[in-house]
């Protein structure tokens, strides 16, 4: 697979990014909300690398991000998928689809992450079901640990990265629970 396919949640479409994602994906991810949370984006040159990145990622990798797109608007509303980061972290996520999301303030707290993830999880079971999931989230981001249970991710360690505390957590199921 060397670009994202498209999936359709009853309010979303997850797509591949395209070049003119670029405004909002820079307002996204530098807001401070968001980027708190998140590696922060610096200036419009660190934030063109990572959106570089994502068709990047399918190519290499077979697997990647998708930006997500509210149906009823057609607005970009955030990106989730799953990458591989090759990070300096112990325990490390070498070998795993490390999952991840980020939305606009906006769409927050509507259940939007929740559909976009369960999408994405489950196009990963049909796909790539050998390859384990994890993730990492800042421990102070509550919303984003709550979701990541109800998609089935357990607690495995707890590390530092970047200076932050982090939890580590694995997919315990090949499916979300919901």
């Amino acid at each position: 697979m060397t670009s994202a396919p498209t999936l359709e949640t009853p309010r979303l479409l997850l797509r591949a990014h395209r070049a003119e994602d670029f405004d909002a994906l820079f307002a996204l991810w530098t807001h401070p909300d968001v980027a708190r949370y998140i590696s922060p984006t610096q200036d419009r040159a660190e934030a063109w690398r990572k959106l570089l990145m994502k068709p990047g990622m399918w190519a290499l990798m077979g697997f990647g991000y998708w930006a997500v797109e509210d149906q009823a608007t057609g607005r970009l509303i955030g990106d989730v998928g799953f990458h591989d980061m090759r990070r300096e972290l112990e325990p490390s996520l070498d070998g795993t689809m490390e999952a991840g999301w980020s939305f606009a303030p906006d769409a927050q707290g509507r259940g939007f992450a929740l559909e976009a993830m369960e999408a994405v999880i489950g196009w990963r079971s049909k796909t790539h079901p050998h390859l384990p999931v994890t993730c990492i989230v800042d421990e102070e981001n509550g919303r984003s640990l709550k979701l990541a249970a109800r998609l089935g991710f357990r607690e495995t360690a707890r590390t530092i990265y970047k200076e932050k505390p982090i939890l580590v957590l694995a997919l315990e199921t090949a499916t979300p629970n919901g």
